[in-house]
């Protein structure tokens, strides 16, 4: 049965992916801080018929990070699919000229060296088995900079530009290494189908290949 594991996963887009991708044929590891949390999800999954286990992980600790992904891929199997989408600290949309040094070194922990944690412990299944891919949620700050928004102005360009150069060095390997750019709040945006069509799209990204970059909508329309 191939694996879906969600960094990030909570009860909006993460459970919207979990549904999708279990409808698929996925098994479902649950990744993110909060153990009670992550064991509602589950339970609330596996009551719906789908495989889904909880993980408690920090990814500022890339230790538990590690193990919450070694623990998934013995129990569940090798990761097919990996959506690295952890919610950002409101910390990190302090305007530009309050951001520390210790502020933006956070963020870019947060954000791409979390990424690049969890992209190399589940590369080495993927490669092996010559298929698999990696999928980066982001918000319009990983476009374009904004004052407003210091810390992830800086850390989602780099989590970025790790994420392309996966891309491009992956792909002849059958590893698809792909960014969805979401501009605001999804409730914020009113889509014609809601948080359901954007696991959709998310599920495209894994299953077909395409460009690196995938805009949710044009980032002038975007509400952040």
């Amino acid at each position: 049965m191939p694996v879906i594991a969600i960094i990030g996963a909570g009860p909006g887009l993460g459970a919207a992916v979990a549904r999708k991708f279990g409808r698929e044929g996925f098994s479902i590891a649950l990744i993110a801080r909060n153990q009670s949390k992550l064991d509602t999800m589950a339970a609330e999954l596996t009551a719906a018929g789908f495989t889904a286990r909880a993980y408690a992980a920090d990814v500022l600790t890339p230790v538990s990070l590690e193990v919450a992904l070694a623990r998934a891929g013995a129990e569940l199997g090798p990761i097919t699919a990996l959506q690295y989408s952890p919610l950002p600290s409101r910390d990190y949309l302090k305007p530009v000229l309050e951001m520390t040094p210790e502020l933006a070194l956070e963020a870019m922990q947060f954000s791409a060296l979390g990424l690049i944690h969890a992209a190399r412990a589940v590369l080495p299944a993927m490669r092996a088995a010559g298929s698999g891919s990696i999928i980066l949620i982001n918000g319009g700050t990983s476009v374009k900079a904004r004052a407003g928004f210091a810390g992830t102005s800086v850390a989602f360009p780099a989590e970025s530009a790790y994420g392309e150069m996966l891309h491009d060095v992956l792909a002849d390997e059958g590893i698809r290494v792909n960014q969805l750019v979401i501009p605001g709040g999804i409730p914020q945006l009113q889509l014609a189908n809601g948080i359901d069509g954007v696991a959709d799209r998310i599920w495209g990204l894994h299953a077909v290949a395409g460009p690196f970059r995938t805009m949710l909508i044009p980032l002038e329309d975007g509400r952040e």
